[in-house]
């Protein structure tokens, strides 16, 4: 187990490091594609780059740095810097549009970033609990859960000083229904409407089944801690100078207005800084009672992990997200004042299953022979530890299936059912006999088999910058390559990864599922097999594959309003039945759905494994996450 003390040793040892940042802002280093999957080179690379660049820390003179919104320089002792966020230049302000790479501020998850916009509660994943936000309370009324009705705070209002009222959140519900949102087309699947009953209360009737219950109550739950509430007057002004409801997803929203703790300060193509609102609501005594300790929230935008893992262990970032190789050499090898989550192998808690998907469209992945001889194929032991350096457990350890890796998700399927499905990967034998027995074989001798005519060469894609992500598929198409299919890897921009990832354009591509979460493992079963997520025209909801199951639809839609113990587990086995049987994806590995790394060379307090604050490991940002900003302090101090 690492030692806080030797911890500290270590960050006493760095004084001089401290003095020079203590005055100065980080460097910043452009957004490039990155072409390197090997993170020692690409973090060689990244070394020679920085050496060059203009913005970089400047050298300790002993005047005082003064905020500067046009270079974005800011003092450092009072600047939180990130990595593993944002990759490129903010190309919008805009939680409605479906193109924001915002990751910063526009991020709706299980867990929704709210540093600049806010939602009614704060999801925690610590206790599987809603935390108030705008909203004070919620209850439902009646047994069947038709209706639920939402309380706000009173104290809660605007960056232009106006309140925040039921009007905006019913307002809010509207623009994304009218816009077709990618979450405005989720919520009708669950609610009919949202109105505002006066000033402070909001009504909330659900989609009701057949006998009349909520046909997802859970879902319901997981919107009051994603959807972002929006003013209505600025959503009206928005609306009015767009025309139209399709040019209004595409307002940039630059002059946007909100109601969180942050606002933009700084956005180029090689560094983003957010400013504290002095003015923010927060600081009422309803809420948290003070401002969050940082004044500045920044990120440089990195090629890659590589270089935003040099920065992190020169003091320049403070909170990583990003992959770090062998983690624990930070401070056993090198005594660097840098600590993880949990003390411990993997580091981190594991919720999440990155997994590669197969366009079912795309002639020879229509064969699910060829589809599980791939992921049959694979090396997932190579994977734990070459490309993720064994922080996650292993598909030994934990057999796959749709479920993260938590207890309480294990329990809710038959293991032994599913044995017979379930496969731990490099069996090469296996994976050729099944080309084999189905008349997938290599007929012209170069090596790559063909099905139905067709070669089984393909294209397997992941954003650049993604080192894990890249050195992950390296090892699938390494793997492949020994049962006679051919995969290129591809690792373009990560705009060009969603766009491809929601519009079916991929051969191959990696992405995460979500993790803990009030819906989950339902949404997830949902992401990973229901069909109707592939009718969407862009699609960010799941399946995207474009997988289709008429009875994983049937079981799924009746899911959410399961409540018998054995009915439920008997519902998810069979799902895991199916999916492990057809395999549209294969998960690749487990891993925390953020990693989650602090060096505390400038600022300390931050929220750790056993230290009573029930603050998630979501990067100060994410729902109940953010509530680790509050507790900072500068270790000078």
């Amino acid at each position: 187990m690492k030692q806080r003390t030797t911890k500290l040793a270590a960050l006493l040892a760095s004084t001089c490091l401290v003095a020079s940042l203590a005055l100065a802002g980080c460097g910043n280093v452009p957004a490039e594609t990155a072409k390197e999957t090997n993170a020692e080179e690409s973090a060689a690379e990244s070394v020679a780059e920085t050496e060059t660049q203009e913005g970089q820390p400047e050298e300790d003179t002993g005047e005082e740095v003064v905020a500067d919104a046009g270079s974005g320089v800011t003092p450092r002792n009072e600047t939180l810097y990130f990595s593993g966020q944002q990759w490129s230049a903010i190309n919008s302000w805009n939680p409605i549009g479906g193109n924001s790479n915002n990751a910063m501020a526009v991020t709706q998850r299980d867990s929704s970033r709210i540093t600049v916009y806010e939602t009614l509660f704060m999801y925690n994943m610590m206790d599987n609990d809603l935390h108030p936000l705008l909203g004070t309370e919620y209850f439902w009324d009646d047994e069947k859960m038709s209706s639920m009705t939402v309380k706000l705070n009173p104290d809660a209002h605007w960056s232009d000083g106006t309140p925040v009222t039921a009007a905006d959140v019913e307002a809010t519900f509207h623009y994304n229904v009218q816009c077709e949102s990618s979450y405005g087309v989720e919520m009708t699947a669950f609610m009919e409407s949202v109105t505002a009953l006066d000033d402070e209360t909001v009504s909330v009737k659900a989609v009701l089944d057949e006998e009349g219950f909520a046909k997802d109550p859970n879902a319901i739950k997981q919107w009051l801690g994603k959807m972002y509430v929006l003013q209505k007057a600025y959503l009206e002004a928005v609306e009015e100078r767009s025309g139209s409801y399709e040019d209004m997803k595409m307002d940039k929203m630059e002059d946007f207005v909100s109601s969180g703790p942050y606002r933009n300060f700084f956005n180029d193509e090689n560094k983003v800084v957010f400013v504290r609102d002095d003015n923010y609501w927060g600081q009422a005594e309803s809420m948290w009672g003070k401002l969050p300790t940082p004044k500045y929230l920044a990120q440089n935008i990195y090629k890659d992990n590589g270089a935003a893992l040099i920065a992190f262990e020169q003091g320049e970032v403070d909170i990583s997200q990003s992959f770090n190789t062998d983690v624990q050499k930070l401070w056993e090898e090198k005594g660097l004042p840098i600590t993880t989550y949990v003390d411990t192998p993997p580091y981190n808690i594991a919720t999440t299953i990155p997994t590669l998907w197969y366009n079912l469209e795309k002639p020879g992945l229509d064969r699910v022979e060829v589809r599980k001889a791939i992921a049959m194929a694979v090396d997932y032991d190579q994977i734990l530890s070459a490309a993720i350096s064994n922080q996650a457990p292993s598909f030994k350890d934990v057999p796959r299936s749709m479920m993260n890796p938590t207890e309480p998700e294990q329990a809710l399927i038959d293991h032994e059912a599913l044995a017979d499905l379930q496969w731990v990967g490099n069996d090469i034998d296996g994976a050729n006999k099944l080309l084999d027995d189905a008349g997938i074989v290599d007929t012209d001798g170069d090596g790559i088999r063909e099905a139905d005519g067709v070669k089984l060469s393909f294209k397997a894609e992941c954003p650049s910058g993604y080192t894990d992500w890249q050195a992950t598929l390296e090892i699938v198409a390494a793997s492949a390559k020994q049962i006679g299919v051919e995969i290129e890897t591809y690792f373009p921009e990560i705009t060009v990864w969603n766009v491809d990832q929601s519009t079916l354009n991929f051969d191959m591509i990696m992405v995460k599922v979500t993790g803990a979460s009030i819906i989950n493992p339902v949404y997830r079963c949902k992401q990973f097999l229901y069909g109707p997520f592939a009718d969407a025209e862009v699609n960010f909801q799941g399946n995207y594959g474009h997988y289709r199951n008429e009875e994983a639809d049937e079981i799924l839609e009746k899911l959410p309003a399961i409540t018998d113990e054995a009915t439920l587990k008997e519902a998810y086995t069979r799902l895991n039945e199916i999916y492990l049987t057809d395999v549209p994806s294969f998960g690749l590995m487990y891993r925390p759905d953020m990693f989650y790394t602090v060096n505390e060379t400038v600022w300390t307090g931050y929220p750790l494994d056993g230290d009573n604050t029930n603050i998630p490991p979501l990067v100060c940002m994410d729902g109940y996450g953010i509530a680790g900003l509050y507790n900072l302090r500068l270790v000078e101090e």
